[in-house]
């Protein structure tokens, strides 16, 4: 159907761009953390703590920002710090798989599984995505992406209009753009907050707007059902992008989203970052 977007999700994620005028991207500059990276020598007992305590401060800064407004605003400071620190831990030990197998097991119950699913999902989307021998990887260009509860409404109309799954359609958009915070057309041609090629788009879009969250959230579920889901969501990913890792990618991120409440806004919360 289409090619992944040059997203470096290692390190960041290039998503949607758009041929409309547009407000200039924000400037990307340091992104604080509320947890100082923990020392080059940390052993995995430190690693694993630190893991815990960022996770924990994480989901109670999440239950209070949803406490207040039910997510109808982006996240609040403690909360951006928070995932912030949260990332860069899993993204040390996507990049050191005999590190990960000592600190992993060391973790306890929902944390312990979320680490599993992923460090190996971003494990896949950097194996993907690497980059060609002579290619520069893009500038990203960076917006706000909406409010999750506004984001989540599109999932339940696409959901409610398709049957394909919420947490099957999260998992896609936070790949394709991190919910829409990446603005950047894919090398192969591929736009919007969904990564549609046009041609694909001209068929599945239902005469929406590629660009528009809602309008792409609702194209993909429509292409999603038009190949097997919600009951071959395997198959239905393949479609959407011909890969064994990114179907595994997405069915992680899909599961974790599934099972754990709290984790599609610390995916949500979690920056966008550039090499």
């Amino acid at each position: 159907m289409r090619f992944l977007l040059v997203l470096l999700i290692a390190v960041a994620l290039a998503g949607c761009g758009s041929d409309r005028p547009a407000a200039p991207p924000r400037a990307q500059g340091p992104v604080p953390s509320a947890t100082p990276a923990p020392a080059p020598d940390a052993g995995p007992g430190g690693l694993a703590g630190e893991l815990t305590r960022t996770w924990t401060t994480l989901r109670a800064g999440i239950r209070t920002w949803l406490a207040r407004d039910g997510g109808a605003s982006l996240p609040p400071a403690g909360v951006a710090d928070a995932a912030d620190a949260h990332e860069r831990l899993y993204l040390r030990l996507a990049g050191r798989p005999r590190l990960a197998a000592r600190v992993v097991p060391q973790l306890h119950g929902r944390l312990r599984a979320e680490a599993r699913d992923v460090i190996a999902a971003r494990r896949d989307i950097a194996v993907l995505n690497r980059p060609r021998p002579g290619q520069t990887p893009p500038r990203l260009v960076i917006r706000d992406p909406e409010p999750p509860a506004v984001i989540r409404a599109h999932y339940r109309a696409a959901h409610r209009r398709f049957g394909v799954g919420v947490p099957l359609l999260a998992a896609v958009h936070f790949i394709e753009s991190r919910f829409g915070r990446v603005r950047n057309n894919s090398v192969a041609g591929a736009q919007g907050p969904m990564q549609f090629m046009p041609a694909t788009w001209a068929a599945y879009g239902l005469g929406g707007d590629v660009h528009d969250p809602r309008d792409a959230i609702l194209g993909a579920a429509n292409y999603l059902h038009a190949n097997g889901a919600p009951g071959d969501d395997r198959a239905a990913l393949f479609h959407y992008n011909p890969s064994s890792l990114y179907v595994d990618a997405v069915s992680r991120y899909a599961r974790r989203i599934e099972r754990d409440p709290l984790a599609f806004y610390a995916f949500y919360a979690w920056p966008v970052r550039g090499r």
